[in-house]
């Protein structure tokens, strides 16, 4: 597939919760934000000198990059992108996730890469749409992109909740091993808001999958039961 242009090519292209150069001696130093204006990912340190661009911040979940869907869809048309709730907030993985084999079954796939979906999405992540628009439309992402970006260059865009970059023990950029992963599916508005009509489904056959709910770490134990005394 060729190059996504300006920003949404560096946002799904970038490699983010890596080391910065320019700060490598400093304490939580990943680079967990992207930078509209510069098209590149930076640090908390660095934040600071792009305080008058417009900054978005990614999140990690599984060694995977999410945003919020609500920092995103100001920017770009993500209908029809499968969104998930982590931590209490509607996320959208930025790029694909490894499959250990394609999907044979029966139910509702991406299509771009054939990850299996709930109904009535048609992209596991934002990379697979931009892919299939780009396809269809001559490498065109102009329908799907808010030019200019809505609050770009003010201070109305949205920076950071509770950032912190001052060794504290919650990492905003990293969900916790104790989050729920789960499908969004109760009347999603991205779903079906206007500029995603008209991409056409890809079934694999007609069938249901069930909802997918992964998580990891919450189970609790029950109480100990002690054999009753001779």
């Amino acid at each position: 597939m060729g190059m996504r242009p300006g920003w949404v090519g560096g946002l799904v292209e970038e490699s983010f919760f890596v080391g910065c150069a320019a700060h490598e001696n400093r304490k939580k130093n990943e680079k967990n934000i992207f930078c509209l204006g510069c098209c590149a990912s930076i640090c908390p340190h660095c934040a600071p000198a792009h305080r008058h661009h417009p900054l978005i911040q990614v999140r990690r979940y599984v060694y995977n990059d999410v945003v919020r869907l609500d920092d995103l869809e100001r920017l770009i048309d993500c209908s029809f992108v499968q969104p998930y709730t982590i931590n209490s907030a509607k996320v959208i993985f930025l790029k694909q996730r490894p499959q250990s084999r394609p999907f044979k079954g029966s139910g509702n796939v991406c299509l771009t890469c054939d990850r299996i979906l709930q109904e009535p999405f048609h992209f596991c992540c934002l990379s697979c749409k931009l892919d299939h628009v780009m396809a269809q439309g001559g490498g065109d992402l102009s329908n799907i992109l808010y030019v200019p970006p809505p609050d770009l260059g003010s201070g109305g865009f949205p920076r950071f909740e509770n950032l912190r970059v001052d060794g504290g023990d919650d990492d905003p950029g990293q969900v916790t091993p104790n989050s729920i992963l789960e499908d969004y599916t109760a009347g999603s508005a991205s779903g079906g808001s206007s500029g995603g009509g008209g991409v056409p489904r890809k079934k694999k056959s007609g069938g249901f999958f069930p909802q997918i709910v992964l998580s990891l770490g919450n189970r609790r134990k029950g109480a100990p039961h002690r054999a009753p005394l001779a």
